[in-house]
């Protein structure tokens, strides 16, 4: 008998959640005793039509970490809430060293929830994503905190020309890091 099936100890498994639900899954899971669960997310912003706006997303969409005894709790973990199944390779569940659980946990600051701020800083390449120069890419020359404004350099009629542009209308073009192009 595998030892994740002779119970008495616990492991971290990969936890398949419904599409967006990550959060739902971590939380039901939460209520399950005995069950420690990690699911990461980033917080970060990115440009809309209604301007800057705050999300958040999985770091790993559709998945959660949980840790629990295979014997005894894998009924209560594939019938919470949000949760599709526990990941398997064959007929053999997918087990998560316990190292890579504490890189994962260190490289987050042992937080579920990292905010990415790109911090704009003077020489930042940036694009301008709204208002009368949308489209256009600028250098960043001063940052002018108090106002929420950012003094830009940019390419006007053949000459460079300063301006000030709101915060709000720039954006460094982040993406979610495991999402592709």
């Amino acid at each position: 008998m595998s030892a994740e099936r002779q119970g008495g100890e616990a492991a971290w498994y990969c936890v398949r959640s419904k599409t967006k639900q990550e959060h739902v899954a971590a939380g039901s899971l939460r209520q399950v005793p005995g069950v420690d669960v990690f699911a990461p997310r980033l917080r970060f912003r990115k440009h809309t039509r209604r301007g800057q706006v705050w999300f958040v997303e999985a770091l790993f969409p559709g998945y959660v970490f949980a840790r629990f005894d295979w014997a005894t709790q894998l009924k209560a973990v594939q019938y919470a809430r949000g949760v599709i199944g526990v990941v398997h390779f064959g007929q053999r569940p997918a087990q998560v060293p316990a190292a890579i659980m504490d890189e994962l946990r260190r490289t987050m600051d042992d937080r579920e929830l990292r905010v990415i701020a790109r911090e704009l800083a003077v020489g930042d390449e940036v694009q301008v994503v709204a208002g009368p120069m949308a489209g256009l890419q600028v250098v960043v020359q001063q940052l002018l905190p108090a106002r929420e404004r950012v003094k830009v350099l940019l390419e006007f009629l053949g000459r460079r020309v300063e301006a000030e542009v709101p915060l709000a209308e720039l954006t460094t073009e982040w993406q979610h890091p495991l999402r592709s192009g």
